[in-house]
């Protein structure tokens, strides 16, 4: 199932999502797009950006049920992007149920985050941020914060093959719906700007 006017930004740590959510909100000067994030600010999500700050500890299990637990109100709670869409609006989202797939697969194995998202619908719009996790840590260090629990060379390269073969396995899906956009994730962020304004655009008008 698709959900129309739903768009999502997807790709490792430091692969930029952030900087083009930010850049694609300065070109909006219609206020057509709401924007949000996973984890969410919901509580759930909140309790999320404390297992991965690294001060709370879960097993990798409990850890996919609440991601799922945080999209699902994410989706479908009050205010979410669910009645985001309904009152007219396209919803840009920095990270979704692939980021699941791709995380979780690796922590617990592919089985669980794949029957855990099952019910949830498909974007109308994917972006993959593609880039190597060697690049994307460097990105992380520059950045002068704190590590998450994920941000490390190996689990990223792990994460990094799970998310290709994620998204190798969604296009080859017949009749999904959802359209695929692959961004080289190392060109200049102006760059990789006006492609994805190029993309949204007829979303937004339509």
């Amino acid at each position: 199932m698709i959900l129309n006017n739903f768009v999502v930004f997807e790709g490792i740590d430091g692969a930029g999502t952030s900087t083009q959510m930010r850049l694609l909100a300065e070109r909006d000067s219609g206020k057509k797009i709401a924007f949000t994030a996973e984890p969410t600010e919901r509580p759930t999500g909140k309790f999320l950006r404390q297992i991965l700050a690294g001060k709370e500890k879960v097993a990798p299990q409990t850890a996919a049920y609440l991601f799922a637990a945080d999209r699902a109100e994410h989706l479908w709670g009050q205010g979410g992007i669910v009645d985001q869409t309904k009152n007219g609006l396209t919803v840009v989202s920095d990270r979704y149920l692939f980021s699941n797939l791709a995380y979780q697969g690796v922590t617990c194995g592919e089985d669980l985050p794949k029957t855990l998202n099952s019910p949830f619908p498909l974007p109308q719009l994917l972006f993959f941020f593609d880039i190597s996790a060697q690049k994307s840590l460097e990105r992380v260090e520059m950045r002068g914060e704190a590590k998450e629990i994920y941000e490390n060379e190996k689990f990223l390269n792990d994460t990094a093959s799970r998310y290709r073969a994620i998204i190798d396995q969604y296009k080859k899906l017949e009749n999904s719906g959802m359209r695929i956009v692959e961004l080289d994730a190392t060109l200049p962020k102006e760059k990789i700007s006006d492609l994805i304004w190029k993309e949204i655009l007829p979303i937004i008008n339509s």
